[in-house]
């Protein structure tokens, strides 16, 4: 068979396609005889066996990427993996992660992002072409969406990406939605109120932690230390008009035997009260956007913090990383 001959030009439009190495694309042109299509499959059917190949490999690295349209309604958030740190820093490899976050800001959800165009061929399979252009697993580990009146983004160093929907756009709503993302970025929330918890989830939750600061106070006995404070309770959905008036009577109670004139209480119990608070509603800010220490001002709450906005408020959020 007379071997075709391979141009240098031929090799660059093939590695413009597909992103292959020039050696790579030289050898499927020479196997294609010089058909640019055929060899476009033979990269690709290189791709499915290096991905068939590495299948059970753990993509833990990569890049997490947001995008928001141009009127700020809507925002996804993917994160692009790969295996190695090496390859999730490549500038290459961030782009294509760019490239998929366009995309994927029209599509409603994962699954119709596998499926969407990519310059001819699927998402889905664009990840395995580019499997076996770089030698590593690649798949599309988080796909998160959001849609309000005004959505805002927060990456942090690619490694961490959060949205963030706001109920208006009120002025200055860019620094607001950017400032709570990166609280959703930096402390983790997973529900925006302790309101939406489910019982079944605070009942357990409580006596697991009940048992845990118990057992460190075993520990801190054995060694003479100072123990940890065990609380009744560890979120606001627990504290019930009758368990605060409870816990009001029994600081009064302290007071009285304190001996503290009952002419000052009224200026003591409003700081035991929330003292009482916030030792039983640990849960909450851990867990509770709403109810979390905002980053930029231990002194406030996220909600106090979004209340000085005004007429506004935190309609949902989104949250993706790698590993």
């Amino acid at each position: 068979m007379e071997t075709v001959k391979i141009s240098a030009a031929d090799v660059k439009k093939l590695r413009d396609a597909t992103g292959a190495g020039m050696m790579d694309c030289k050898k499927a042109l020479v196997e294609a005889q010089g058909d640019f299509d055929k060899a476009v499959d033979i990269l690709r059917k290189k791709g499915q066996k290096i991905a068939a190949k590495r299948a059970d490999r753990a993509s833990t690295e990569g890049v997490a990427v947001t995008r928001v349209n141009e009127d700020k309604t809507a925002g996804v958030a993917i994160v692009l993996a790969c295996e190695t740190d090496f390859v999730g820093k490549n500038e290459s490899f961030v782009a294509l992660g760019g490239e998929f976050a366009d995309i994927a800001l029209n599509c409603s959800d994962k699954e119709s992002f596998l499926a969407a165009d990519f310059g001819g061929i699927t998402v889905a399979e664009k990840l395995i072409e580019q499997t076996g252009v770089i030698g590593e697993k690649l798949d599309i580990t988080s796909f998160e969406k959001i849609e309000a009146p005004y959505v805002g983004s927060y990456t942090h160093i690619g490694k961490i990406a959060a949205l963030v929907g706001l109920s208006s756009a009120v002025e200055h709503a860019d620094v607001l939605s950017k400032d709570i993302a990166m609280q959703v970025a930096s402390m983790g929330a997973t529900t925006l109120s302790y309101k939406d918890f489910d019982p079944a989830f605070i009942a357990s939750e409580t006596e697991a932690r009940i048992a845990a600061i118990q057992k460190d106070n075993e520990e801190l006995a054995r060694l003479g230390k100072t123990l940890k404070n065990v609380p009744q309770y560890i979120s606001m959905f627990q504290l019930t008009d009758e368990v605060l008036d409870q816990a009001k009577e029994e600081a009064k109670a302290v007071l009285k035997a304190e001996g503290k004139p009952e002419k000052i209480w009224d200026r003591i119990l409003p700081g035991k009260m929330e003292r009482f608070i916030s030792d039983n509603t640990t849960l909450d800010k851990e867990l509770c956007l709403l109810d979390q220490s905002f980053i930029k001002d231990e002194k406030k709450s996220v909600a106090a913090y979004v209340e000085s906005y005004g007429d506004v408020s935190v309609v949902g959020f989104k949250r993706v990383t790698l590993g």
